[in-house]
């Protein structure tokens, strides 16, 4: 039970109760969470979160919203004493037991709420008790990682190489897991298919590399394993995605530097110090890689990252890398070297990537 977080909760409540007492107007002040409140440190290597803040108050504007941030603290409360957990789906239907006047019409509005709530105690969600819907990545390779059995509390020693044509499930907090390897570095991947592909021919064993499916944009509790894999093990994170504008400014910037919508608690749930394997522009010119038409949503999402992203706007080789690919109009992804071989990415792509790591994109 984390007693600190509960007397912080007890501590806001009662300074509320007591202005309310007092006839005085209560309020809430939460931090900006957007990409115009953060800013890019180099050498901390992640979002920060700014100054810019939105309050709510006991006020006929905002009465509803302060209603509901303190009924979600309320559930996180009961949580935490008692030792349980609640999606952020749960989450949105136990609020559909509170008060018709502060139900929330749509999970979108009580998923705001609850980030809200974590930004204004600076805490991570699971530390409130408030977990994700979505599963973490997965593992294959060169590591031990050492998780604690619920009933017994035995430590149990996890290989990731005993996992046969599976992989171990990062679970949603790591924060008590220790890791053992003697790996090269960690291969962060795009999507499933690629890394079965990986799994399915021991490239894990070839390279002495610790294989993670990131499936997308990756989960808070990806990231935060792959820190700190990065950081106690000290060894290279090197990113495999789809070189496409999603690829590049969404799931790689956030693995990368964390996210504007949580730049709160980035410090933890980044990895300063992964770079770019590919799929680089270059790439698709070098390797004659099968390509699709970029859509309008992706010409808007590299204007977006040139003027807005702070990251992107830092790194001039990021520039220059979205700017091609802007010009060429195509993107490529991942799966796109099966045009020469299945295992074209294994044999060829990868070693040859590997050579150049000191040429990686940052």
């Amino acid at each position: 039970m984390n007693e600190d977080l509960l007397k912080q909760i007890a501590k806001e409540a009662k300074s509320i109760r007591d202005k309310i007492l007092r006839k005085q107007k209560p309020s809430m002040k939460f931090p900006l969470r957007n990409l115009s409140n953060v800013r890019f440190d180099p050498k901390a290597g992640f979002f920060q979160i700014g100054r810019k803040t939105k309050e709510r108050s006991l006020a006929v504007a905002t009465v509803k919203t302060f209603a509901q941030s303190l009924k979600m603290i309320a559930l996180s409360k009961n949580l935490i004493e008692t030792d349980d957990i609640a999606t952020k789906r749960e989450a949105y239907y136990v609020a559909k037991g509170w008060s018709e006047e502060i139900r929330f019409g749509e999970q979108t509005e009580s998923d705001a709420v609850l980030d809200d709530v974590e930004a204004f105690f600076s805490v991570n969600r699971e530390q409130l008790g408030f977990v994700p819907e979505e599963k973490g990545g997965e593992v294959a390779g060169n590591l031990v990682v050492f998780d604690t059995d619920r009933d017994s509390d035995e430590e149990l020693a996890i290989d990731c190489t005993k996992f046969g044509s599976g992989a171990y499930s990062i679970p949603i907090s790591v924060e008590h897991l220790r890791f053992q390897s003697d790996a090269q570095f960690v291969l962060a991947i795009e999507t499933a298919g690629m890394f079965q592909r990986l799994v399915k021919h021991n490239y894990w064993r070839t390279a002495n590399c610790i294989l993670i499916s990131m499936g997308g944009v990756p989960t808070r509790a990806t990231r935060r394993f792959i820190r700190r894999l990065s950081e106690e093990l000290d060894i290279p994170t090197y990113a495999f995605v789809d070189c496409d504008p999603y690829g590049i400014c969404n799931i790689y910037r956030t693995l990368k530097v964390g996210s504007g919508n949580a730049a709160h608690i980035n410090e933890a749930f980044c990895v300063p110090r992964a770079h770019f394997l590919g799929v680089t522009p270059d790439d698709i010119e070098e390797y004659g890689l099968p390509t699709h038409k970029m859509t309008e949503v992706d010409i808007k999402r590299i204007d977006d990252a040139l003027k807005n992203d702070p990251f992107v706007q830092h790194y001039k080789k990021w520039q220059d890398a979205l700017i091609k690919l802007k010009k060429m109009g195509y993107r490529a992804e991942q799966q796109a070297f099966a045009v020469h071989d299945l295992n074209h990415v294994i044999d060829t792509y990868l070693p040859e990537k590997l050579e150049q790591a000191n040429q990686f994109l940052p």
